[in-house]
C-alpha cells in the first residue's frame, strides 16, 4: 500500500494518521521528491479517470495558466508526468483499488 502526497499537506496528514491509528503500514510516497511516470498513471487510470486525480484546484495549475489551454487528457497525462504536484492527494494505492483524497468512510471500508 502506498499514499502519494507531501508532508505538508493537511488533508495528507489526516490521512496518514487514520492510518498510523490502525496500525496500517503504508509506504509514503512525497510528490516534490517524485516524477510520475506515464506507466505509473496509466495504472491508476484502469481505477478512476484523469480528472479525478488532476487537481485543478491546485496553485500550481494556477501559477502554471492550465485553464486557459483547455486540456484534453492526453495533455493532463504529459503535465502529471512533468509537474507531480498536480496530483490530487492524497493518493492511496492498494493492489486492486484507488482512493483519491482523504475520506473518512472510504478508508475505513478497507
Amino acid at each position: 500500500m502506498k499514499i502519494y502526497g507531501i508532508k505538508t499537506c493537511s488533508t495528507v496528514a489526516k490521512a496518514r494518521k487514520f492510518l498510523k491509528e490502525r496500525e496500517i503500514e503504508v509506504e509514503f510516497i512525497d510528490l516534490k521528491q517524485i516524477t510520475l511516470t506515464p506507466s505509473q498513471i496509466d495504472r491508476w487510470l484502469k481505477y478512476t479517470d484523469i480528472d479525478k486525480i488532476f487537481n485543478k484546484r491546485s496553485t500550481t495549475y494556477r501559477a502554471l495558466g492550465l485553464k486557459e489551454l483547455n486540456l484534453d487528457d492526453e495533455a493532463k497525462k504529459e503535465w502529471l508526468c512533468k509537474e507531480s504536484m498536480l496530483l490530487k492527494r492524497p493518493l492511496l494505492e492498494l493492489k486492486d483499488t484507488l482512493l483519491v483524497g482523504f475520506k473518512e468512510d472510504e478508508y475505513k471500508q478497507i
